[in-house]
């Protein structure tokens, strides 16, 4: 009971001081709360984010922020060009190591290797050198100092441009590591333009409550216990079923540049970033709002990034908690469960049976060898309306259907037979007919040794049924109100989980009921 306690109150106490940063990081901005918050996520969760948007927007004042974060926070930033060189972003080459010791190293200290929060602003536009150097610290930590690799305690790489790099291009590899991909625009709410022009408080001034920032102690046990958070059921068939859909979208279309490429190692971190995001709002698995920040992680092209928001969407609308619980192997077993008990407790035995023929769906044919009198057609619905007991004045068609006689018509004591009233004489006529096949159902009376065979059945079933309702509802307060609490999802999003999570507890009632009544159906 204790270990539980202090688990939760652990717990509450990493999502409190997570909410505290992001209120502190954000206060005095607009509109940039999701900036804010991927940004803090994307640090702590280890990877590397990218910044997508024209000048002026807020880029390098998110990664100024950021920095205050952390109680030992440094930052280096760097607006690239074509013309930048290593010495101005990893530091000069150490002209005493290179004259005593004839030692190629930098003095890192107060360049990129040195500080925690990066911001590298117009990215692309790095030479070869920069880049092959970027690669190993973006995704490894680690950066190689003349004969030395040295680890570098950064802990968030935040990169901008208002420009993609060109597909099939040398910066391909830069441009897969970076995990989080967000796209910044001008402030749009009226009031929120409003605050933002007549705001005269300096937005590079970060106030961080007291005990609120990191320590490397902290970070450091932040990451342990991350890689210890679970991926629910619910999450983990999320993510395979929207890699199906995307598998799915990219066969779809023939040109290989409008694939969504997604590779091992991104689906990889992505899910590392869902379980960081998990654990900063105080719980030990990964749940369906945290698959909503895949959005940020898998696309390649802006266009590409409303295929994959529809994409989640759908798949959790659908199937969320549905593929968790396994509604469709239920119905699968509860199908082939009842086809079996039908096949036993049903004989179908086929027979024949001659059944009137429409004439264009209109009439029925008089098959008359006589000429008593014209007319060779009556109409379906007046032959519907007669009785054998009682003659009717029914119209008569010939077989261009043009009325021709009016005579008192009644139904045969025979089937698809009418007797025809003419001059105080009645002849009677078969209609035309064809044969068809009817299946007539017999019951049958199981034997004992199948009905307890199905009673083994039912009792797995109903036990498994049982199992995912009670599971459902008992988990369902507490998964569907820490839904709209999460901290880097908007909360509108939880109404798909939340529909989802309805419909599944119903489809799982709806099936109980059904194997209640298969059972009924054997036991009488």
């Amino acid at each position: 009971m204790t270990s539980t306690s202090t688990t939760t109150g652990t717990s509450s106490a990493v999502r409190a001081r997570t909410k505290a940063l992001l209120d502190a990081l954000s206060a005095g901005l607009h509109e940039r709360d999701t900036a804010v918050a991927m940004a803090l996520l994307t640090a702590l969760a280890g990877e590397s984010i990218f910044l997508l948007g024209p000048p002026g927007v807020g880029k390098s004042l998110i990664a100024r922020r950021l920095k205050h974060a952390f109680s030992d926070g440094t930052s280096f930033e760097y607006l690239m060009s074509k013309f930048s060189t290593p010495d101005e972003i990893f530091g000069p080459v150490s002209i005493r190591k290179l004259k005593d010791e004839d030692k190629y190293e930098r003095l890192t200290e107060k360049y990129l290797p040195g500080a925690n929060v990066v911001f590298l602003d117009e990215i692309w536009k790095a030479g070869p050198a920069i880049q092959n150097a970027l690669l190993t610290i973006l995704n490894e930590r680690i950066y190689r100092n003349g004969e030395q690799e040295i680890e570098v305690n950064v802990r968030a790489i935040i990169s901008a441009s208002n420009e993609l790099p060109s597909p099939g291009s040398s910066l391909d590899p830069l441009w897969d590591r970076f995990l989080v991909r967000l796209e910044i625009g001008n402030v749009r709410k009226f009031d929120s333009f409003v605050k933002l022009i007549t705001d005269t408080n300096d937005v590079y001034e970060v106030s961080i409550p007291e005990g609120v920032a990191l320590s490397q102690e902290e970070l450091s046990e932040y990451s342990s216990q991350i890689d210890k958070v679970e991926l629910s059921p619910e999450a983990l068939n999320t993510i395979q079923v929207l890699k199906s859909r995307i598998d799915t979208y990219n066969a779809e279309r023939p040109d290989p540049a409008d694939h969504i490429r997604v590779y091992d190692r991104r689906w990889k971190k992505s899910v590392r970033l869902l379980r960081a995001s998990a654990y900063l709002n105080g719980r030990s698995s990964v749940d369906l709002m945290d698959c909503f920040l895949l959005e940020y992680c898998l696309w390649g092209k802006p266009d590409q990034r409303d295929h994959i928001k529809e994409m989640l969407a759908e798949t959790v609308r659908q199937h969320g908690y549905a593929v968790a619980v396994n509604l469709p192997m239920l119905r699968k077993e509860l199908d082939s469960f009842e086809a079996d008990v039908d096949a036993e407790i049903r004989v179908r035995h086929t027979v024949a049976e001659d059944q009137l023929q429409p004439v264009q769906e209109e009439y029925y044919e008089i098959l008359k060898e006589d000429s008593q009198f014209e007319g060779v057609l009556i109409s379906i619905k007046q032959f519907d309306g007669l009785t054998a007991d009682e003659l009717s004045v029914t119209n008569l068609f010939d077989a261009n259907k043009s009325l021709v006689n009016r005579l008192k018509v009644r139904k045969s004591d025979r089937p698809n037979m009418i007797t025809v009233d003419y001059n105080a004489r009645e002849y009677t006529y078969r209609l035309r007919t064809r044969q068809v096949e009817r299946t007539e159902i017999i019951p049958k009376e199981p034997h004992t040794l199948v009905v307890s065979h199905w009673e083994e059945r039912f009792h797995e079933l109903s036990a498994y049924i049982d199992e995912q309702a009670t599971r459902l509802k008992a988990e369902s307060p507490e998964a569907l109100n820490g839904l709209r609490q999460n901290l880097f999802v908007e909360a509108r999003f939880a109404e798909l989980a939340e529909a989802n999570q309805r419909q599944t507890s119903e489809a799982v009632d709806a099936l109980k009921l059904r194997l209640d009544k298969l059972r009924y159906s054997y036991n009488g």
